[in-house]
């Protein structure tokens, strides 16, 4: 383009289209079906792969832990209102330095220096809230500085009063006692990078086709649009880094690629606050059919059907066995901690605690030798902060003068075995294994009907959960299929002209403009998509109409473009969709219809327990070439899914699951199908069945510049379009293909 600019005597030799491009044969690993791990994805044959979106949950992570009391001291309720806006019924998150150092110069003045004693009801009171300020002092102090995205404290009002103002004139609200929950914890682990890093090398080389060079090939030239989102967790944040590392076969630090690919959208990927009643309900319901043991009744063809499915039912007799065992594991970590404190035993370990960086635990790529030798805990904990983990779930666990078991710190207890029993395996720690079958089997049962029960409330909370989720999907996919038709219709008219050039009419000049069809579904485009914005008709037009041509690109497929999607997330959202995904047929408003997902796929998900670190669904949407473009069946999409981490490797003793034992790595399982072979689920069917728990397109806000570097390709792309325009080359060619 530009020696057709400067030096048009040159550029007219050029032949408008490549000699190299001319009736070029594919070769065969273009035209690949990779069969290996129950994917198949074709390029150069008649089927086209032009999306693919995955939700996928972040890497192995330390265990995450939450300190919650009531507070009363009047220093804590001023430091609320200096940092929610004086508003005595809003409540403040701190996570920023200077925040939560304002919070420890608060606390520090507030921990007693005495002990007080344990005679009344009052004085214990007063023992346990004594106690949890000096936990969270300890926890603040860790590591001498404060590591952003580590540790965050909520600060949520309770009670007011109305006091006169300091100007005399009228009164207003103050707050008289507030709820704190404090954070941490929860910081992606060596393994967890690697586990990542693993699952975006196998994406490269399996999802998309080429044998592993054929997205590199896409990506260096412009055809491959990514975007990467990130809920505002750390530990999601560098899992989605540590993946973009092994997708696009990076080099160099996390914290760059963070930075320059990864967008952060809490409201996407984070919280669970729309469905908080539901669950609720779901938690109450759940502890009820463990200590009541009713008698279940249900379709034994189908037992995901069944109210609490997939709870074991001995499950009331299994609680005094956890909490038996749970004693004995942290009396072993008592006795472990006596080697770094003799006077444990007297005192408080949240005294005690030694200084510990959780930011070391983000630049960790290799596990720590020295400390494994010498018989130490792994990362950056030691005996004592280890015991205060397990001391709190063992208090938490059971109520013994209110003799009630808190079924909600099942998780935890198992998080925290599975944990010691991956990374600390060397303490050889007795009891552990027999804890972690009975916390695992408990875990099996409790852990997905948090999300509901039974299918239908499981939709209702899915749904309610994962509603923008499911939303920015459809907007992707549709994007895709309106791009490809467009590229498509396009193409068909080029080829036209170029038919008619050929009979006779080489002096007609050409202007290529959009059909019909293509100016419709731009329009349509227009009208829904979240990613364009729709205050900007003028330019988006001329950048729909005046492109690259695709010609000198050098390329031989120039009109080959795949769009990706990567969601990354936490486990609620994963179980969510998967709800949906699996149950939306049982909406009324679908009745009748047929499952997305196949009856074989619905039975492995009932047996699949555990959605583990890593676990992801994978969509890919593939493009008939040859099908009319009217025909629903031109395009199909392609539904998968992982557990993730393999905890089965544990079991085995061969020399490849002995080297995953020494990394303390839990292989991440390969994605099955939720479709039977053979199947085709067209895009107006699929639109038709998740259409109803999604939000409308047009309820998504404008676009905005995105947090970071979203997109290398995308701006890139942009600028060199804007470049593209001032010169007149694409008069005579052009192609429309965002």
């Amino acid at each position: 383009m530009f020696l057709d600019a400067k030096a048009p005597h040159l550029s007219s030799t050029i032949p408008p289209t490549l000699p190299w491009k001319v009736n070029e044969p594919v070769q065969p690993s273009e035209g690949l079906a990779r069969q290996g791990s129950g994917l198949i994805g074709t390029f150069g044959q008649s089927e086209e792969l032009r999306c693919v979106i995955a939700i996928i949950r972040h890497g192995d992570r330390t265990p995450k832990q939450k300190v919650k009391f009531k507070v009363t001291e009047e220093k804590l309720l001023n430091l609320m209102l200096k940092y929610n806006g004086g508003k005595p019924r809003s409540e403040t998150k701190l996570k920023s330095a200077v925040q939560l150092q304002d919070l420890l110069d608060a606390t520090r003045a507030l921990v007693p220096r005495t002990r007080p004693g344990r005679g009344s009801d009052s004085e214990a009171e007063d023992f346990e809230h004594a106690e949890k300020l000096r936990q969270v002092k300890a926890v603040l102090e860790e590591g001498g500085h404060f590591s952003g995205i580590y540790r965050k404290v909520q600060l949520k009002p309770l009670q007011w009063v109305k006091v006169p103002k300091s100007n005399g004139e009228g009164v207003e609200e103050r707050p008289t006692e507030a709820v704190m929950v404090l954070k941490y914890g929860g910081v992606l682990t060596h393994a967890g990078r690697k586990q990542a890093e693993e699952l975006g090398r196998y994406f490269r080389n399996d999802i998309y086709p080429g044998e592993g060079t054929g997205l590199l090939r896409l990506h260096s030239t412009y055809r491959h649009d990514l975007k990467i989102y990130s809920s505002d967790e750390g530990r999601v944040q560098m899992s989605a880094a540590a993946f973009a590392k092994g997708l696009l076969d990076l080099e160099g630090q996390l914290t760059p690629i963070l930075v320059s690919l990864v967008s952060k959208d809490s409201s996407m990927l984070d919280g669970l606050a729309n469905a908080s009643v539901e669950i609720k309900e779901a938690k109450a319901r759940l502890n009820d059919i463990i200590t009541s043991r009713p008698k279940t009744s249900g379709s034994s063809e189908k037992p995901w059907m069944v109210d609490g499915g997939g709870l074991p039912p001995n499950a009331s007799e299994l609680m005094p066995k956890l909490v038996k065992l749970t004693k004995k594991v942290t009396e072993q970590v008592k006795l472990l901690a006596r080697y770094e404190d003799e006077e444990l035993a007297e005192t408080s370990s949240y005294d005690v605690i030694p200084p510990y960086d959780q930011a070391k635990a983000l630049g960790k790529t290799n596990i720590d030798v020295d400390r494994i030798a010498a018989g130490l805990p792994c990362g950056s904990e030691g005996f004592l902060l280890m015991y205060v983990r397990w001391r709190k779930l063992e208090r938490d666990l059971y109520n013994e003068r209110k003799d009630r078991y808190d079924i909600t710190q099942i998780p935890d207890v198992y998080d925290s075995c599975k944990y010691d029993r991956v990374h600390n395996s060397h303490l050889k720690l007795e009891d552990l294994d027999e804890l972690f079958e009975v916390a695992k089997l408990l875990a099996d049962g409790v852990i997905p009907n948090e999300y509901g029960i039974n299918p239908r409330q499981k939709l209702k909370i899915g749904s309610k959960i994962a509603r923008r989720l499911l939303g920015k999907i459809l907007i992707d996919l549709r994007n895709t299929r309106e791009e490809a038709l467009s590229v498509a219709d396009l193409k068909s008219s080029q080829d036209h002209n170029s038919a008619v050039n050929e009979t006779g009419n080489e002096d007609t000049e050409y202007h290529p403009k959009l059909n019909n069809r293509s100016d419709h579904n731009l329009k349509k485009r227009g009208s829904f998509t979240s990613e364009n914005p729709t205050d900007q008709d003028d330019d988006e037009d001329k950048e729909t109409k005046y492109r690259l041509d695709p010609k000198y690109a050098n390329v031989r497929t120039p009109e080959r473009h795949v769009r990706t999607r990567l969601y990354f997330t936490s486990e609620s959202h994963i179980h969510s969709l998967m709800n949906v995904i699996r149950y939306c047929n049982l909406d009324e408003s679908l009745h009748g219809e047929a499952s997305l997902v196949c009856d074989n796929a619905l039975d492995r998900l009932f047996r699949t327990k555990e959605l583990d670190y890593m676990s992801h669904i994978v969509l890919r949407m593939f493009e008939n070439t040859e099908v009319a473009l009217e025909d629903p069946k031109r395009f199909r999409i392609e539904m998968t899914f992982s557990r993730g981490a393999d905890l089965s490797s544990l079991e085995k003793s061969d020399k490849e699951a002995s080297s995953w034992h020494q990394e303390h790595i839990l292989p991440v399982m390969v994605p099955e199908r939720l479709q039977e072979v053979g199947s085709h689920l067209t895009w107006d069917n699929m639109e038709n069945m998740i259409h109803p728990f999604a939000m409308p397109a047009e309820d998504f806000p404008p676009p905005s510049t995105p947090q970071g570097f979203s997109g290398y390709f995308s701006k890139s792309a942009l600028v060199l379009e804007r470049l593209a325009n001032l010169w007149p080359f694409h008069k005579y060619g052009n192609t429309n293909g965002k």
